[in-house]
């Protein structure tokens, strides 16, 4: 049983990649003071294996694109107050907020005013996953110095944007970089797949609108595809969130498609695959350090794409190809994410044994570039949010 006197940590993450750096989080912290540590605020299921009672539901706040995000704006407002004032009401030591930036920081802004008014007095602030100030919008750096004590990264190139602004930052590392080698025969065997079928991995997004929008346009290209690969098989690793979608939305495609949302299998599934068709996010990652040869497409509402459009860097899209400097990976954005170009860039890396070799050979570049002094990133942050909070480990 904890002592009611143990340090009191306050973590909020809004969506499926947050709440898993989160769980990593908990863990490191439990290790660093040997389980004497308590915790509240908001996460999804990797949290609450973690003992984390979530405040509300993140999968409310699973949301994405200025069009979609309004009529729910009412309801996030809410939201938002309500995890200020439960923060502050629990007096922590520190509040550490994961990613989902529209939510998160809205509360980190919150509690900044409050210590003001209360002296200084109250918790430290600090944010894992800062906005992508080099993909778009360079002066959101100085509008998230002014809210915060600390800011932890993911990756090595981003301190110095918000150093600039007089905020203390610390490269923590990937949690990717550290990603188990999967089990491609396992996962095979355990899934019933034909022995030595081409597979397609399909990764539509953890949103249910990313899922929406893309899933339609991958089910086109599985169509083409498994008319020239007659053993095609498909392969989908998703969450809980929007795995129900998937599964409706996949009982009539042309291939055969197994879906996949248990994360004991992720790992064994990227490795399974032959080629990989995928969303843009940190999953793109994740399948270059699997050495998967990837396909990635992107399409948001038309709203926010033409404001975007104005706003964001084209060649930060997919953070491999960020990472290197470089187009590794072909990337289908928006007017180029249609059936017939995906289909034409997922062959080639079916046929093309030199185009897959390319790829492999970006992933241990990339695993190196995403590593901090060799340690885990979760016990990184660990350590940072404790020197922070002023907890003795």
């Amino acid at each position: 049983m904890i002592d009611d006197d143990a340090p009191l940590i306050y973590l909020m993450a809004g969506e499926a990649s947050g709440d898993v750096l989160g769980a990593g989080l908990m863990r490191g912290l439990r290790i660093r003071t040997d389980g004497r540590v308590r915790f509240a605020g908001l996460g999804g299921d990797a949290m609450a294996a973690e003992g984390l009672d979530s405040l509300f539901p993140i999968s409310e706040m699973a949301v994405m694109g200025i069009v979609e995000i309004l009529p729910k704006a009412p309801m996030l407002l809410r939201r938002v107050w309500q995890t200020a004032d439960d923060a502050w009401a629990r007096r922590p030591a520190a509040v550490v907020s994961i990613d989902s930036k529209a939510f998160t920081m809205r509360v980190q802004k919150i509690l900044h005013r409050r210590r003001a008014k209360a002296g200084g007095e109250g918790p430290k602030l600090i944010h894992w996953v800062p906005p992508t100030v080099w993909a778009w919008r360079p002066g959101r750096a100085k509008a998230i110095a002014r809210h915060l004590d600390h800011l932890m990264t993911l990756f090595p190139f981003e301190p110095p944007y918000f150093e600039a602004h007089g905020l203390e930052t610390t490269f923590v590392g990937h949690p990717a970089a550290g990603q188990p080698a999967g089990n491609g025969a396992a996962f095979r065997g355990r899934f019933r797949l034909p022995k030595g079928a081409p597979v397609l991995g399909v990764m539509p997004g953890s949103r249910p609108g990313e899922v929406r929008r893309l899933l339609p346009v991958f089910r086109e290209v599985v169509a083409r595809l498994a008319g020239r690969y007659q053993s095609l098989q498909v392969v989908i690793p998703t969450v809980p969130l929007v795995a129900e979608a998937i599964r409706e939305e996949t009982r009539s495609w042309r291939a055969p498609v197994t879906v996949v949302e248990d994360p004991r299998y992720k790992y064994d599934a990227f490795a399974a695959c032959t080629v990989a068709l995928a969303a843009s996010g940190t999953v793109t990652l994740e399948l270059t350090l699997a050495g998967v040869p990837t396909v990635v497409a992107y399409r948001v509402n038309a709203v926010s794409a033409a404001i975007a459009r104005r706003l964001i860097d084209p060649e930060a899209i997919v953070l491999t190809n960020k990472l290197l400097g470089r187009r590794v990976i072909p990337q289908f954005i928006q007017e180029d994410c249609t059936p017939d170009r995906l289909t034409v860039a997922v062959e080639r890396l079916f046929d093309d044994p030199r185009a897959r070799a390319e790829q492999g050979a970006a992933s241990e570049v990339v695993r190196r570039l995403l590593t901090a002094d060799g340690e885990a990133p979760s016990m990184r942050a660990a350590d940072t949010v404790l020197r922070v909070a002023g907890v003795v480990a």
